[in-house]
């Protein structure tokens, strides 16, 4: 058996295999609700062998969406609807994860397929967005900044959230604090300039996160909890991987098990090296670390890529993005690939026909 395909335990339950699904926005939802897309878009992974399958980002309220197109869990209804899809996810072998977050200074804009780029305007049914100074994201409309009650209010619905999402029965709550949303906001210097005790000092740029992952953990104390983090902001004066590392290891204190490592999104004006695994190092410092279980991302093309980064020791699973987009069956591809035949059991019976040549 390869490392790809060996199972992993996690609180309350365990992956099949280390392969999973990244969270991808679909901008597909009214009024927060997933719907049928979701359902087919997110099912057909497990069928595809996926290990887990996490959600695009869930916003914990309505102002939190990145656009008005996001799906939410806000409410109970929303609830409702994403239960069928986790009782799907399951039913074909995959645990279900989902994303919580709030989009922050980036939220209330257009979609990225839409022809329009930026803020959308109050008129065009966008909404005044918050973050923790105000300052705007390059090119998009200045936030208001957050005053301790709605700090308070924030840190609940990230709670109710929770709650939603273990009523609905998800494996895995992965909170959001990476590519440029609210709580990797609150963490870097380069959007926070607070002069109270959220701003300043390490400690006090990650107060928020940290109570945050406490409401997480109290509201579902039997679910995995992981924090998505950008290891570094990929600008001068920005967030970076040793403050990532030191930040990681306090959320494993406060309740988190897992930490996915992305990195960027805060700032327009980054600077981005990309290639294959350009990301993985950032993982792979993050696990020396911390000693917590850690995902890897970004430009992880194929099987025997995946395999050599958990053969190598830089994460403990992986999680893939477009590769799935472009082959819903990537990980029973990935499985033949790497000449797995444990893992050639992901195949559905009802597609052996096709395995076979």
């Amino acid at each position: 058996m390869t490392l790809l395909f060996t199972p992993l335990e996690l609180t309350g339950a365990t992956a099949r295999n280390r392969l999973w699904v990244s969270p991808m926005c679909q901008y597909t939802s009214v009024d927060g609700m997933p719907n049928d897309w979701h359902h087919v878009h997110l099912a057909q992974f497990a069928t595809g062998g996926a290990g887990m399958v996490i959600t695009e980002a869930a916003a914990v309220t309505a102002e939190g969406r990145i656009t008005a197109h996001d799906a939410g869990l806000w409410n109970d209804e929303q609830r409702d609807a994403w239960a069928p899809i986790v009782a799907a996810i399951h039913a074909r072998g995959a645990l279900a994860g989902v994303q919580l977050a709030h989009a922050g200074r980036k939220a209330s804009t257009h979609r990225p397929f839409d022809d329009a780029r930026g803020s959308v305007s109050r008129a065009d049914g966008g909404w005044t967005t918050v973050a923790p100074s105000a300052i705007a994201y390059e090119g998009f409309a200045e936030p208001v900044a957050l005053d301790a009650d709605g700090i308070d209010a924030l840190v609940a619905a990230f709670g109710e959230a929770a709650r939603r999402a273990d009523e609905a029965g998800f494996d895995l709550l992965e909170i959001h604090a990476a590519h440029g949303y609210l709580l990797h906001q609150f963490l870097s210097p380069l959007s926070n300039t607070r002069t109270d005790e959220h701003g300043g000092s390490l400690e006090n740029r990650a107060r928020v996160l940290l109570r945050v992952v406490e409401a997480v953990r109290d509201a579902a104390p039997n679910r995995t909890i992981a924090v998505r983090f950008s290891a570094t902001d990929w600008a001068e004066g920005g967030w970076g991987v040793e403050e990532t590392a030191t930040v990681a290891g306090w959320v494993g204190e406060h309740g988190a098990s897992v930490i996915d490592v992305s990195t960027g999104g805060l700032v327009a004006h980054q600077k981005i090296t990309t290639g294959p695994g350009y990301q993985v190092p950032f993982a792979a410092t993050i696990r020396e670390r911390t000693g917590l279980l850690v995902t890897a991302v970004g430009e992880i093309l194929d099987g025997p890529q995946a395999e050599a980064v958990l053969r190598d020791g830089l994460a403990d699973a992986v999680m893939i993005g477009r590769g799935w987009l472009r082959d819903p069956h990537f990980a029973l591809h990935a499985a033949d690939e790497l000449g797995d035949a444990e893992a050639a059991t992901l195949w559905p019976p009802q597609y052996l026909r096709a395995r076979r040549r």
